[in-house]
């Protein structure tokens, strides 16, 4: 098992620094080569531990990191370290740091001008920064091929370097995996509200609420009706029952935990990183790991550093309705501007 991977709940995580995340990712990009990161709260752990769907979906990023205080504790509790939470709210700010001049960034998602006003946000903090576009499109714009292919197009001219998607799990990750096939060389963030809070059109909780894993109160607070259910009836009981599982594990014997934790890295990502490495693939912390293929996926660029845009058209997404239930499209409808929220970093 890769020494860089923690399972948590059945879902192999990076043990990366935010730091670490973001210099691999420059590093790639630099390189020609695209990847696609997927940052996993408690909430997302929830459903990936109850959908078999969404954990071979996942199990296709290049970094898998941990977003949220109790993914943490939860490691800890077994026996397990992850150094600090890697949240999309956060790499927005850094990664646009490390970018400079030589990256280029796209914002997609938000309602209509917040992806504009996050761009601008991100310039007035670093000038040399070169925004490729930015584009919030109508809400569903998945579930409808013209809307898709008008905003893959306008992705596809635009051949951003970094791409951060945020439009809630787990329609950004179905969106990405579509996309990705289009800039083969890019990277995609699946970022959450990282789009509004660079805006500065939603507020994040404070400092201190964040370091004592109090970010979802803070949200709970803001919109009670909306998140009730989520995190007082479901994130409550799984929590508890996700502490007790990991306490659990620790007190296996080592052999015991080393092959479950095995044997939950080969079924939520199909290979382990024992499989990577014997096929010459880089395991280590410093660069990011193979894709589910074992190989690097390539820049696709051409002779010239250009990268080549694939044309092939896109259907519609028959996995969008199947995990977006009624009552989502009703909140989605009532709350237009919530719907930027699905997947913003709880505690």
């Amino acid at each position: 098992m890769d020494p860089c991977t923690v399972v948590v709940d059945g879902v192999p995580l990076d043990a990366r620094t935010e730091q670490e995340v973001v210099d691999a990712i420059v590093g790639e990009a630099r390189a020609g080569r695209g990847g696609w990161v997927v940052t996993v709260n408690l909430d997302i752990l929830r459903r990936l531990r109850r959908d078999s769907t969404l954990r071979a979906m996942v199990s296709q990023a290049t970094l898998v990191v941990a977003d949220g205080m109790p993914v943490l504790w939860a490691a800890r509790l077994a026996g397990r370290s992850l150094p600090e939470r890697v949240t999309g709210a956060s790499l927005i700010w850094t990664l646009s740091a490390a970018a400079d001049d030589d990256l280029s960034i796209y914002l997609l998602g938000g309602v209509p001008g917040v992806a504009d006003a996050a761009a601008r946000a991100l310039v007035a903090r670093n000038p040399r920064l070169h925004i490729a576009g930015a584009d919030s499109p109508p809400f569903g714009f998945e579930a409808q091929p013209e809307h898709f292919d008008r905003a893959r197009r306008k992705l596809v001219a635009a051949a951003p370097d970094i791409i951060f998607c945020g439009l809630g799990f787990p329609r950004q990750e179905l969106v990405i995996r579509e996309l990705r096939r289009g800039l083969p060389g890019a990277w995609f963030i699946g970022c959450g509200a990282a789009i509004p809070f660079a805006a500065g059109h939603l507020r994040r909780a404070p400092a201190w609420m964040q370091r004592y894993g109090l970010e979802w109160l803070h949200r709970l607070m803001r919109e009670p009706i909306r998140l009730f259910r989520r995190y007082l009836v479901d994130g409550l009981s799984y929590a508890a029952a996700l502490m007790l599982r990991s306490a659990r594990a620790r007190h296996r014997s080592p052999r015991a935990g080393a092959a479950d934790m095995r044997t939950a890295a080969h079924r939520s990502r199909g290979r382990t990183s024992a499989d990577r490495r014997s096929d010459g693939d880089d395991a280590s912390c410093a660069s990011p790991p193979s894709g589910a293929d074992g190989h690097r996926r390539s820049a696709g660029r051409t002779p010239g550093g250009r990268r080549r845009a694939a044309d092939r058209p896109v259907g519609l997404f028959d996995a969008v309705a199947g995990h977006q239930s009624d009552r989502d499209h009703r909140e989605g409808e009532r709350h237009r501007e919530g719907a930027v929220e699905e997947h913003v970093e709880e505690a």
